[in-house]
């Protein structure tokens, strides 16, 4: 065989090694960006539920959660006797009634509550009682409504949620003579909880989905009283 002179096999190997040099450097890639250009880093806003959430015992948020479960059964056990009654109520006992915009304006209200299905044997399915006198006032950042009369008056804070439609009512009950209702969270017996939402103009309901007395649903119809007390 002839020798291959050394330069040659010199500049093989030279070859060589500056093809396989190129080829890996193609196998990486670099992220490129036009210069004077930073990354951004987007934060998710915090969800609105994650103020009332921190809040609300384990019991309610789960009450809460259970809303719609709590509409169904009343409605069910309420409807084989009183379907003209709930007929007669429109918009204030159809589940999806709710509109945007719940918030209600500060100052009294015309306030009515309906009872709906059975919590406990041998109970009617069905109550409505005389309307009362509430009120709904500014608390800081947030609102409140409180029952102004009657042996047993629910008070408590609306908060924001995710949904548009709704605001999450957390309370306590004051009775008898007590002039102020116990803080919620500290009698797990006398806590409320539920969903303010607007159904018509000048309407609101107050929806408490298995509250702890006789029924599986209780909803307070709010409008505004027509002459607002002034000062």
């Amino acid at each position: 065989m002839p020798a291959i002179d050394t330069n040659v096999r010199t500049r093989v190997r030279l070859g060589t090694l500056i093809a396989v040099a190129l080829l890996a450097s193609g196998c990486e890639t670099k992220p490129t960006r036009p210069p004077g250009v930073r990354p951004v880093v987007t934060v998710e806003p915090p969800a609105k539920s994650e103020a009332w959430k921190k809040l609300a015992t384990a019991a309610d948020q789960n009450r809460i959660a259970r809303l719609d479960s709590a509409w169904q059964q009343a409605l069910t056990e309420a409807g084989k006797s009183f379907t003209g009654e709930i007929r007669k109520e429109g918009a204030l006992l159809k589940p999806q009634a709710a509109l945007p915009r719940p918030a209600p304006t500060p100052g009294s209200y015309n306030c009515r509550l309906i009872k709906l299905g059975q919590a406990v044997p041998k109970t009617r399915a069905y109550e409505s009682f005389k309307p009362f006198f509430c009120y709904v006032e500014v608390e800081g950042d947030l609102l409140t409504i409180v029952k102004q009369t009657g042996s047993q008056r629910p008070a408590g804070r609306l908060w924001e949620d995710d949904s548009s439609e709704r605001l999450i009512f957390l309370g306590s009950l004051a009775l008898g003579d007590e002039q102020m209702p116990v803080a919620y969270g500290d009698d797990p017996k006398r806590d409320m909880a539920g969903v303010l939402e607007r159904i018509a103009p000048f309407k609101w309901r107050l929806v408490i989905p298995w509250p702890q007395s006789t029924s599986k649903l209780d909803v307070f119809e709010l409008t505004p009283v027509a002459q607002q007390p002034q000062g």
